[in-house]
């Protein structure tokens, strides 16, 4: 499933990324550039304007909270949404690329030192190069989304 999210879910566009969707970023007002890429990506739309769901109204949701947690939530029952927690981390928070493994030693100089000292494991997005690795964000994601029910 790919989403595309209006500007005001912005929080939402990053914990869907984590979660392993292809999500994309749409910034502009433009509802008619929106609907184009919904379609030509197939892509559902997320947003919190009633107004932008008349076009598409069959590819649209609606998410009505301004909580993030709760976002999560109506998103997740709306669409019946199942969580492959081994998606989890795969694609970049930043730009949306998937991840990449890499070696270790490749990323020994773009990364702390006790960083570097404590992990084996870490990925790279192929587009904008951030790195990654298994931090004790990881571990709070999971935390956070079981305790809301999303995982």
């Amino acid at each position: 499933m790919k989403f595309i999210l209006t500007k005001e879910l912005g929080r939402l566009v990053r914990w869907l990324r984590i979660l392993g969707f292809d999500t994309a970023y749409h910034d502009s007002d433009n509802i008619g550039t929106l609907i184009i890429q919904a379609l030509r990506e197939n892509r559902i739309i997320a947003t919190r304007r009633k107004a932008k769901v008349d076009d598409l109204e069959k590819k649209t949701i609606v998410i009505h909270s301004d909580k993030i947690q709760d976002q999560l939530q109506e998103i997740k029952a709306k669409l019946n949404l199942a969580i492959d927690e081994s998606k989890m981390f795969s694609r970049c928070t930043v730009c949306n690329e998937a991840l990449k493994e890499v070696k270790k030693e490749e990323v020994k100089t773009e990364v702390p030192p006790y960083v570097y000292e404590h992990h084996d494991e870490f990925m790279r997005c192929r587009r904008c190069r951030k790195v990654y690795w298994r931090g004790t964000h990881w571990g709070n994601v999971n935390k956070a989304l079981k305790r809301l029910g999303i995982t």
